[in-house]
């Protein structure tokens, strides 16, 4: 009985042993296909339609949970940083305005590890559209533009952390354009 659970053990070890490189050789892999494809992704908690900022006055609550992936490619340098797309989603805590963006970012990093981005792109929301709720942002139209500012710090080689600002309006290209802000923390990994 005692052999027969000794062998068992190391046939479970083995295993083990065996998956657990097989698993680290695909992740190998996998890191070298998101290296290639990936710039980095990023995941944070930003406070929700803050007062004062660029639309001036604050409807809606809540906190927004956010992620976001940037892309290495198509990318170019151009003033001393790199263009890349990036695709990103905010999810409101209470119910209010959530977005699905996407644009380009321009990103300059020091040699210190201290990184600067801002950019231009679109977002998608499920807000409303016209005032008739004081709690609520009127943004006037569905698809909006989107601008952030992120300054931050990188760690480690891989690991950020920074304060991140977006805006979000119709540039007056309809009407109203109550505008909406959020300012926040994001972690960070690059590829």
């Amino acid at each position: 009985m005692a052999i027969r659970k000794f062998f068992i053990a190391i046939t479970v070890i083995g295993l083990t042993v065996g998956l657990t490189t097989a698993a680290l050789s695909q992740e190998g892999a996998a890191d070298a296909i998101a290296s290639r494809n990936f710039y980095g992704c990023r995941i944070g908690l930003l406070y929700h339609d803050v007062n004062g900022l660029w639309s001036g006055s604050r409807a809606e609550g809540g906190f927004d949970m956010n992620a976001e992936i940037v892309f290495r490619r198509p990318g170019f340098f151009l003033w001393g940083g790199g263009i890349r797309p990036n695709l990103g989603v905010t999810v409101n805590s209470q119910g209010d305005t959530s977005t699905l963006y996407g644009g380009f970012i321009w990103e300059f990093v020091s040699r210190a590890g201290l990184f600067f981005n801002t950019g231009l792109g679109l977002a998608l929301h499920n807000g409303e559209l016209d005032a008739g709720d004081d709690r609520k942002k009127a943004l006037g139209s569905r698809v909006l533009f989107r601008i952030p500012v992120e300054i931050g710090a990188t760690f480690g080689g891989r690991h950020r952390l920074s304060i991140i600002f977006a805006h979000i309006s119709n540039a007056y290209l309809a009407d109203p354009n109550q505008g909406l802000d959020v300012l926040g923390l994001r972690y960070g990994l690059q590829f």
